[in-house]
């Protein structure tokens, strides 16, 4: 515990991207930091592993704010050294083929462009008829570009943050693209076009959901700026990146010493208590871990309001889908396809928990020459699914059955892919690997398996359901990608990034965000 004259101490549950950052940031403001994580290595959700010869990537597609310009590449580069960082800017962000119907040339596939001006042409060709409703939309997408909307808030979610941000005159023009944008789905956007094949490749622009447009929009934006770029070497690397700094700024990592308990006393958290029994003291704790797991295990559900109870009960908001995700290791380049498609099945795929699959998602890792030998890839066919429990228990329960049901959908999965790249594609595989919701809480103890904490779906005006502090708990916070519906690694940082900044308000500092 600390003296006077000495810094406090401060204990972090988790050394996923959000416990760095706050380990980061809190050494830099003076504070004695040490981070435990269950894992073996640093980055949580934020990573990558390898199987052989093959990379597997479980996270990053794209980092919002991957160039100079923005802000958010501002926040990252407080942590990290970004122009060293080696992104890919991809030319399509996805290729979508519409089931029902084609365009005017025949043509069944839907190219996603990321260069807005393309998109608007592409568009444009395939149906001028659409052109009132299509250059408003392309429009919108460059205007965003003018308004740099500032990623450090406070509890707030994004849309409520922002019209207050439209008090200052900068924005105030944003205010019509932000009121009409966030009415409309991309299922009410969808029935506006009068080409059948537009209507249809909208609709699928989300396989699994109905979202609101704005969730597309804005890093549309941000790839038509080449700032929306995948981290080469994949994720692992990226969150290495973010280990490396804080242990350059003095802090230290206690890997594979996972937390049983928060120690507290007379309602003032006063440590943690390791699986062992060990007991680590220290002036403040702070909890980057899931958030179930912190507020109903790790503090027994003693600090607590009615509103978490409605969240886990589910009456609030629903936990992001889980993802199955079965990936192969090919002796092939296949860069005669698209880097990431998603395709109508010849026949419906069900999955061993009761989804039901009438298309798959594939991504073809090709262009990160970490992820496989010289002309070959790594391929990976992501599955949505709500049916996660089915998985968990599973593994829990019956462990033998767990790995070879795995086994049996990774067949059934490698025979659609035959389907669709020709017969001698299964001769051609030299590694296999499935990952289920049960994989994701062995290693991040993430509720239920989710990838992204809450999912915002439809309800952008959803108020932030985890505060940086619980009622009636002293000397503890929180912060995750859990704190914003939506998650992902900018809502990890930038919920660590304000909860520094109120323990240094609170505790007398004034706040630095660099070293």
């Amino acid at each position: 515990m600390s003296v006077p004259g000495n810094p406090l101490k401060v204990n972090i549950i988790g050394a996923g991207i959000s416990g760095l950052s706050l380990g980061c940031y809190l050494q830099m403001n003076g504070f004695e930091t040490e981070i435990f994580e269950k894992h073996a290595i640093p980055g949580g959700l934020c990573t990558s592993w390898k199987k052989g010869e093959y990379g597997i990537d479980g996270c990053a597609h794209w980092i919002l704010g991957s160039a100079p310009g923005s802000s958010f590449y501002k926040l990252f580069n407080e942590l990290i050294d970004m122009p060293s960082v080696p992104f890919h800017n991809h030319e399509v962000r996805m290729v979508i083929e519409v089931k029902d119907t084609t365009d005017k040339y025949g043509s069944n596939q839907f190219v996603l462009y990321t260069n807005l001006h393309k998109l608007q042409d592409y568009l444009l060709d395939l149906s001028p008829d659409d052109a009132k409703l299509i250059k408003p939309f392309i429009k919108a997408m460059k205007d965003m570009q003018q308004y740099d909307l500032p990623p450090i808030m406070d509890d707030l979610p994004f849309l409520q943050a922002t019209i207050r941000g439209i008090k200052m005159s900068k924005y105030i023009k944003f205010l019509p693209i932000l009121i009409r944008w966030s009415r409309l789905t991309n299922y009410t956007f969808a029935d506006k076009f009068k080409s059948p094949f537009l209507r249809e490749a909208f609709r699928l622009l989300y396989d699994h959901e109905e979202v609101k447009m704005l969730i597309m929009m804005m890093p549309m934006s941000f790839f038509d700026l080449k700032s929306c770029g995948y981290p080469l070497g994949g994720s692992f690397s990226f969150a290495k990146r973010f280990e490396e700094s804080y242990l350059r700024l003095g802090g230290n990592i206690h890997y594979k010493k996972q937390v049983k308990e928060i120690a507290v006393e007379n309602n003032i958290a006063k440590g943690l208590i390791l699986r062992d029994d060990t007991f680590v003291p220290s002036d403040i704790v702070v909890s980057a871990a899931d958030w179930k797991f912190t507020v109903f295990d790790l503090l027994k559900g003693k600090f607590v309001n009615q509103k978490m109870l409605d969240l886990r009960d589910g009456k609030v908001l629903d936990v992001f889908y889980s993802v199955v995700q079965v990936s192969f290791g090919i002796d092939m380049d296949l860069k005669e396809y698209p880097h990431f498609f998603r395709y109508p099945l010849q026949q419906e795929l069900v999955s061993p928990d009761g989804t039901h699959y009438q298309r798959m998602e594939v991504h073809l890792y090709y262009y990160d020459p970490v992820m496989a030998p010289k002309g070959k890839t790594t391929l990976v066919v992501s599955f949505y699914t709500l049916n996660r429990d089915y998985w968990i228990d599973l593994r829990r329960d019956h462990r033998k059955a767990y790995r070879e049901i795995k086994n049996q959908f990774t067949e059934e999965v490698l025979t659609r892919l035959d389907q669709k790249f020709g017969n001698d594609f299964r001769t051609k595989i030299e590694m296999k690997d499935m990952a289920t919701p049960a994989t994701l809480l062995r290693y991040t103890n993430n509720w239920k398996g989710s990838t992204q904490g809450w999912l915002p779906g439809k309800n952008l005006m959803a108020a932030s359901p985890v505060k940086w502090k619980l009622p009636g708990l002293q000397n503890f916070y929180y912060a995750s990608h859990w704190s914003q519906p939506g998650g992902g690694i900018p809502v990890a940082v930038i919920s660590a990034r304000d909860a520094v900044k109120l323990i240094c308000k609170e505790n007398g500092k004034k706040f630095r965000s660099n070293d």
